[in-house]
């Protein structure tokens, strides 16, 4: 009898999630501190300001339900060793009795010179709000303390304690922020440091992040894999499903330059160096009209806006790379910011690069089995640089480059009439990008950003083919151009406007060119886009945000007009739960298709190209969701029901490997879907559980049967995962089952027909149910007083289960279909190391 081993972990797992959830009850009729301050914020319209390790672990007898707020907090400290200080704007800080020294400062706009009050200055164990006058005092314990000074509207400010001069308020300025601030709904969404907020997006901030399951370390690409309703169908980076999209279908942004590759290790690692990330967004509906592409889904990466005053640098090592950072002060206005990461292959080649190389040399000329491959080398490289440089108090510029490189180079051996023959063949992929941005504050109510960029994409490969004596070299090339310039003008408290202009000019180019016999065919394409683009922000009040929002695109090339309204609606109908309506109109005009499956060795086998306007059309895409979500006592529910139609896609692009393999067609896709969250905090533990429900139907009007599976429908998503946090300790571990992808099989009683494999209905059969366990952990420790360390380790696959990502038929030299398998990662390791000063 066959066992079904997923269904048993699956179990195992939510059991585990029963009793994480359950134990929050003490003994001796004593109940945890942070329960008694929730009743109190939800009794008494009070806020409670405070360090996790302050109450951490501190239980009392519940208050008497008759004294009123002040008679709580003298009962407070009286069982507690803590100090409870009324403040501003009904907040309430919490600090523990103990020797210390107290700075103090006045925060002021840097523009309008006006006093902020309600702004959040935190130290390591205590916090505190500014008042009318914009002045705070706060208790700090180290003259290395970081303070973190943070107000709605404003850039973030980190300063170290012993920058105040003691007894002496100083002024303290802080910068308008850029963007138009989005309120957070749902803090702490599945772990520390991933918010929801009120506009539809995730916020994840890495700076103040938690763990997750088989992560040791801040990659965005793998971050976004955890929210429901994302998936990789093949476990990389550079093949991200939203909500049943291709990988194409996604913009990706860093500091707002496009960017054309995500991957390294041709994409099981991200291409963007995780030390020099501060902040990232997931938008999956509901995008802001200032952002065109990404028909599926938009990932922003942003880096640190801060001027840093003193000089920080890094330097850390894992099983698959090395890497070097510095942040160096340039003056009291500027900073730069430099990264460097590389491969280890030169050092040596641990486990996990091994099992990295492994699963990308599946199916391809590297693992050919007509000749001897031999000197097979994987390399990836990247370096960052990011300069902030504060003009005056009302200009800022940044100026951004990134350099990314994967290359692969293997031997060909082969006897041939009684001669050896060694040639060699190799692919490499680059990115190079550049961009600077400028922005202006006129005035308290309007500001303006200026940003123009260049990104380039190249992927080259040459092919040795021993048999023929044939040289085959294959070139795709992205190059593009462009400027926003947008302005966003507050009318008041409650209403904001964004208008702006955007000009992209892409070109993209395709290379196929053989030696023997000589053939040489490139296709060159340019597209030019203006666009205009206007939003309304409007809160009426706290429990309520909306945005509206138009974009019109002018394609000159194909003197096309389009017109995309945006929507994101969030309100608060019942105490602890909103409702949430998104939606958006949006189109593309790039694509990656696969000519044949062998191209560029078979490893990194999709192009990019234009549109056309004829066998390659302009992409379009309709979504609109409807979200509720709860949050109380440390439960947090969010449920989003959704429909989504994408136009214009080709057979080509969706990488089919049957009866399709080769045809050429035009055809759409609809999702119908819901992603589902549960999530139980308690204290430093965090456990959660999301469930994703996806019908994913192809429409292809010249096919057979016209309507059938999508190539990536993942029907039935399950993730659960728990992490825990103590002091600089983390730990977590977590499940990933999915109901398995589409394939097409041979029909059993006639496989061969006219020479050709006789399929069954297209994408009729399953794949095998997919099952990982990971799990991952690190520690943060001090080497001396300046010197800090970071080490962390993880297992990815930790039961080694060999699930089954891919695959199709090819016949045989019996005249019979062979099938082909395509595996995930098997059990595979990493360990890391980080040394900052």
């Amino acid at each position: 009898m066959k066992v079904n081993y997923s269904w048993h972990a699956i179990a195992a797992l939510w059991l585990l999630f029963c009793i994480f959830s359950s134990h929050a009850q003490d003994i001796d009729n004593k109940i945890a501190l942070i329960d008694v301050i929730s009743d109190l914020e939800d009794r008494f319209q009070y806020k409670f300001t405070f360090a996790d390790d302050t109450i951490e672990g501190i239980f009392v007898p519940p208050p008497n339900v008759e004294y009123s707020f002040e008679e709580v907090l003298k009962f407070l400290d009286l069982q507690t060793n803590l100090r409870y200080s009324i403040l501003a704007n009904n907040f309430v800080s919490i600090n523990k009795k103990s020797s210390s020294f107290v700075i103090c400062g006045v925060l002021k706009d840097n523009y309008t010179k006006s006093f902020l009050q309600g702004a959040s200055v935190q130290g390591k164990k205590t916090a505190v709000i500014s008042n009318s006058n914009g002045e705070f005092e706060l208790e700090v314990f180290a003259d290395t303390e970081t303070i973190i000074i943070g107000h709605l509207g404003y850039n973030t400010l980190y300063r170290l304690a012993n920058s105040f001069v003691v007894n002496e308020c100083s002024e303290i300025f802080m910068d308008v922020k850029t963007e138009t601030l989005s309120e957070v709904i749902l803090s702490n969404y599945i772990v520390k440091g991933i918010d929801k907020t009120s506009d539809g997006s995730f916020q994840i901030d890495y700076k103040n992040f938690g763990i997750l399951p088989g992560l040791i370390e801040a990659d965005v690409l793998q971050t976004v894999q955890a929210l429901p309703g994302i998936q990789s169908a093949d476990e990389t980076v550079s093949n991200i499903n939203i909500r049943g999209g291709t990988h194409d279908q996604n913009l990706i942004l860093w500091d707002g330059i496009k960017m054309y590759q995500s991957g390294h290790f041709f994409g099981l690692i991200s291409a963007i160096n995780p030390l020099i990330t501060r902040k990232a967004k997931l938008l999956k509906n509901g995008t802001s009209p200032e952002f065109t592409d990404g028909v599926s889904g938009t990932m922003i990466m942003n880096t640190d806006t801060a001027i840093n005053d003193d000089f920080r640098a890094g330097i850390g090592v894992n099983m698959i790379n090395t890497d070097v950072f510095s942040d160096i002060p340039l003056g009291n206005k500027s900073s730069i910011q430099v990264t460097a990461r590389k491969s280890i292959r030169d050092i040596a080649e641990t486990p996990t690069y091994s099992q990295y190389s492994d699963r990308i040399s599946q199916d391809s000329e590297v693992e050919g089995q007509n000749f001897l491959t031999s000197d097979i080398g994987f390399d990836f490289y990247d370096v960052n640089l990011r300069w902030n440089y504060n003009v005056t108090h009302k200009d800022k510029l940044r100026i951004n480059f990134l350099t990314i490189n994967n290359e692969l180079v293997f031997s060909e051996n082969a006897t041939i009439d009684n001669t050896l023959i060694s040639r060699q063949s190799s692919l490499s992929q680059n990115s190079f990008a550049g961009g600077v941005w400028y922005q202006r504050n006129w005035n308290d109510k309007f500001r303006s950003v200026l940003q123009i960029y260049e990104t380039d994409y190249i992927l080259k490969s040459i092919n040795a083919n021993l048999q023929q004596e044939q040289r085959f070299l294959q070139k795709n090339t992205v190059s593009e151009t462009g400027l926003k310039l947008k302005g966003y003008y507050d009318f008041n408290d409650k209403i904001t406007f964004l208008n702006g202009y955007q000009f992209i000019e892409t070109g993209v180019s395709n290379l196929n060119d053989i030696d023997s016999p000589v053939f040489r065919e490139k296709r060159d394409r340019v597209i030019r886009t203006h666009s205009l683009f206007s939003q309304i922000h409007y809160t009426p009040h706290r429990s309520a945000s909306f945005n509206l929002g138009v974009r019109y695109n002018y394609n000159d090339k194909f003197n096309t007009h389009i017109v995309e309204p945006r929507l994101s609606y969030n309100q608060e109908v019942f105490k602890y739960f909103n409702i949430e309506i998104l939606g958006e109109f949006k189109h593309q005009n790039t694509s990656q298709i696969i000519n044949f499956q062998n191209d560029f060795l078979g490893i990194e086998k999709r192009r990019w190209v234009l549109s056309n306007d004829d066998d390659i059309p302009v992409i379009k895409s309709r979504q609109i969701s409807l979200g509720l979500q709860y949050n109380r006592f440390g439960w947090l529910v969010n449920a989003e029901g959704y429909y989504k139609k994408v136009k214009g896609i080709t057979a080509r692009s969706q990488g089919f490997q049957n009866q399709y393999e080769f045809v050429r067609a035009i055809g759409d896709y609809t999702v119908k879907g819901v992603d589902f969250l549960l999530n139980k905090r308690y204290k430093n533990l965090s456990t959660w559980m999301s469930y994703s429900y996806a019908h994913n139907e192809y429409l292809f009007e010249t096919f057979e049967e016209r309507k059938f599976p999508n190539n990536i429908e993942i029907t039935h998503s399950v993730t659960l995962g728990s992490s825990y946090s103590f002091r600089d300790f983390k730990i977590s571990a977590g499940l990933n089952w999915n109901s398995g992808l589409p394939t097409t099989r041979p029909i059993p009683d006639s496989p061969i027909a006219s020479n050709q494999i006789n399929y069954q209905s297209s994408n009729s059969s399953r794949l095998d149910e997919y099952l990982r366990i990971d799990l991952s952990a690190t520690y943060d420790f001090k080497i001396s007083k300046n010197i800090q360390a970071h080490t962390g380790f993880s297992i990815w696959n930790l039961t080694d289960r060999q699930n089954v990502i891919n695959n199709y038929y090819r016949i045989n030299e019996q005249n019979l279909p062979q099938e082909v398998i395509e595996s995930s990662l098997s059990i595979t390791p990493n360990a890391t190391f980080r040394v900052s000063f």
